[in-house]
């Protein structure tokens, strides 16, 4: 048994929530959230080399995903597989990229079920950017 971190009553190291105040993963020191999150330690410019985060803070607000490599539902960097993306090379269901693979996408250059490029374009309903620009 240990004491709950939030209002010090004893509960179950086990425990998924405290009985008295309803604090989750009570008998934790810290807790940061639900979900899984990790980071390299290798880091290239101050990006960690990849980034997975499926993770949410304890008011609910998703931990996006930053590094070279970054893998999540939000996601930011080189290289992302994620559900919203930004990133240089991205394989997301949403993204802004250079080159993307995605369902919705805005890029230089990509395969879309729906998207805008400026370089080259494939999918179902794909426009080239400036070309709708151009129309205005």
């Amino acid at each position: 048994m240990k004491n709950c971190r939030d209002c010090r009553h004893e509960v179950s190291e086990d425990a998924l929530a405290c009985p008295h105040c309803g604090a989750p993963f009570p008998a934790r020191e810290k807790w940061d959230g639900r979900g899984f999150e990790y980071k390299s330690e290798t880091e290239i410019p101050g990006l960690p080399l990849l980034h997975i985060s499926f993770k949410y803070r304890p008011n609910r607000m998703p931990v996006p995903a930053k590094g070279v490599i970054a893998i999540g539902q939000f996601a930011v960097g080189i290289v992302t597989l994620s559900q919203f993306g930004v990133g240089v090379v991205s394989v997301s269901q949403f993204t802004i990229a250079g080159f993307a693979l995605a369902q919705f996408a805005i890029a230089y250059s990509l395969i879309a079920q729906l998207g805008l490029y400026v370089h080259e374009g494939h999918g179902q309903i794909v426009r080239n950017l400036m070309e709708l620009i151009g129309k205005f």
